[in-house]
């Protein structure tokens, strides 16, 4: 546990800078996107969520979580979802276009990033040893926030990643003593509900390539695998 907050103090310490300013980036992002969808700026979005997905991979778990002994695993998941990011970017198939139809839980989940400080400042924490909105968690309830925002046709597999991370987190609140986390896990709950029922029950019976039955097995063995890898390398981490 001593070494899990002291590489967040010094990724707090050395980083603020540029964390600040991807937080601006991101707000600068959202709120355009809101406004005025346009294609640079669904674009330009899909490219700051690549570029804060690498973040996370190689600064964050590659250099400066490089003393835990499971930050490889994590370093090649938040690679992948990048990966996905840039398939998507190319191919266009996130429209980022409004659904209208779960607002008020994407708002929420847009702010509560910055309740990851506030929570910790509430526990007594102080900086450079807080949880930030630059970091994996923060990260991932701004990404489901961006997707059921803009939920009319989405990335599954990008969905799918997120699901993990939100599993992930539950047991983090309890052997790193972070409480921050039932934010992602508790939140992302019902939006990740709403994303399966709507983009996934809904499609199983269209008539698409690859079959959707295999889809469905796909996701299924994605998730087995993803979830037992992490599973067992975070707790030979704890060893």
């Amino acid at each position: 546990m001593e070494i899990f907050w002291e590489t967040i103090a010094l990724y707090n310490y050395s980083t603020w800078v540029y964390q600040l300013a991807f937080i601006v980036m991101g707000l600068v992002f959202t709120v355009i996107l809101i406004h005025n969808p346009r294609e640079w700026v669904k674009l330009a979005m899909k490219i700051y969520l690549i570029v804060l997905c690498l973040w996370i991979a190689v600064v964050y778990y590659h250099i400066y979580c490089s003393e835990r002994k499971f930050n490889n695993v994590l370093t090649v998941f938040w690679s992948i979802m990048a990966g996905v990011w840039i398939w998507d970017a190319i191919k266009g198939y996130t429209t980022f276009n409004r659904s209208y139809k779960h607002d008020y839980l994407a708002y929420l989940l847009l702010l509560m990033p910055f309740l990851y400080p506030l929570i910790s400042v509430l526990r007594g924490l102080t900086f450079p040893e807080i949880t930030t909105p630059i970091m994996p968690c923060s990260v991932a309830v701004f990404s489901i926030g961006i997707l059921l925002l803009f939920s009319e046709k989405i990335n599954m597999i990008i969905v799918l990643f997120l699901c993990h991370w939100s599993i992930l987190a539950i047991s983090k609140t309890y052997f790193f003593n972070i409480p921050e986390d039932f934010l992602l896990a508790s939140a992302s709950v019902p939006a990740l509900y709403l994303f399966f029922k709507e983009y996934f029950v809904r499609d199983l019976h269209k008539d698409t390539k690859p079959k959707a039955k295999y889809i469905s097995l796909l996701l299924v063995f994605m998730s087995v695998i993803i979830g037992v890898l992490l599973t067992v390398t975070f707790f030979a981490g704890l060893k």
